[in-house]
């Protein structure tokens, strides 16, 4: 296993709230990371900090051997955030299209590979604006996965699915980690996503990061 993700005394400060203090973390390529804990402790902004969205206060993001300077964004790495930022005037393919030109890496046959394997139907012409919730979380998916990260970033990706489509995305990051030694964190407030696919655990609290000895 290779280190992907290294962080060294992270802190990120809003006005006078501390957000996140002195994290420090080493995350390897092929497993699947777990990160828990109440609303407002800090999950997404450390996503955030990760990928690039967001500079922090103080501390060194390193990811994919790159070190992230202010503005810089991470290379290789796949999201889902708290909002996906589709059109919702254009279809599925039309929406990934539009973001694939960005780096021109992958062909069409590929976009609507990944539309076909979350679950969606690649020719559908039907506009992302009437898509359900859990359909929009199938979309963020196909789009975190269809150039083949290295790294992927889920913030909460069983949100809005039903039992069956959870059992269908535990099942394909299981076999997107297995298969490209990819490295995955999960952020997720059901203890069965945890327990279910993550290699290790970690705890957000009070601005720290806590390892935990198993994840439930």
């Amino acid at each position: 296993m290779v280190n992907i993700i290294k962080l060294e005394n992270v802190n990120k400060d809003f006005k006078k709230q501390k957000v996140l203090n002195n994290i420090s973390l080493n995350l390897n390529s092929g497993k699947i990371y777990g990160f828990i804990g109440r609303n407002g402790t800090g999950k997404s902004v450390l996503f955030k900090i990760i990928c690039g969205l967001i500079i922090p206060t103080s501390g060194t993001v390193e990811v994919n051997g790159k070190v992230l300077k202010n503005g810089e964004f991470a290379e290789n790495i796949g999201i889902l955030l708290d909002d996906t930022g589709f059109l919702p005037r254009m279809s599925a393919f039309d929406n990934l299209k539009t973001i694939a030109v960005i780096r021109d890496i992958i062909t069409d046959e590929r976009i609507k590979e990944c539309i076909s394997i979350v679950g969606l139907n690649p020719e559908s012409k039907q506009h992302v604006g009437k898509y359900s919730l859990g359909m929009k979380q199938r979309l963020g998916i196909a789009q975190a996965i269809m150039e083949k990260p290295k790294v992927l970033l889920l913030d909460e990706p069983m949100n809005g699915l039903d039992e069956l489509g959870v059992k269908e995305i535990r099942t394909l990051l299981k076999e997107y980690c297995n298969n490209n030694e990819a490295t995955i964190l999960i952020a997720s407030h059901n203890k069965d996503d945890i327990e279910e696919l993550c290699d290790e655990c970690y705890l957000l609290k009070d601005g720290c990061v806590e390892k935990i000895e198993e994840c439930i």
